[in-house]
């Protein structure tokens, strides 16, 4: 579990889940990086929350039982949710489980990942 769990739609913003902040966060910190480049983004409107987990919960919770043999996190569930909800969008991730992982049952999800 990798992520930097953006969508891009191809145009400004970047769009995330609070879980995707929050992993985001942690693998910063993990690294020994500062977090205030990631607070100075959701200032400037580059990245913006754009899921809300009270709102999707029934769609989550069906996807993180889908994926229940996968280590699928919340912000994994998040991602793949949005992926569904913005059609044209890509996940940019680090997280190999993103090409399992299907949109609307059978749909891949388009990633930008780097090479491994």
């Amino acid at each position: 579990m990798n992520s930097v769990l953006l969508i891009s739609t191809n145009a400004p913003p970047l769009l995330t889940c609070e879980a995707g902040l929050t992993e985001a966060a942690f693998l910063l910190k993990r690294e020994g990086r500062d977090t205030d480049p990631l607070f100075e983004m959701l200032e400037r409107g580059v990245v913006r929350v754009a899921l809300q987990v009270e709102e999707e919960q029934a769609d989550l919770r069906a996807l993180m039982r889908r994926y229940r043999d996968r280590p699928m996190s919340l912000a994994d569930a998040c991602l793949v949710r949005m992926a569904e909800l913005h059609a044209r969008g890509e996940v940019f991730t680090l997280d190999s489980d993103f090409r399992i992982y299907r949109r609307h049952g059978n749909k891949v999800i388009p990633v930008l990942m780097p090479a491994e």
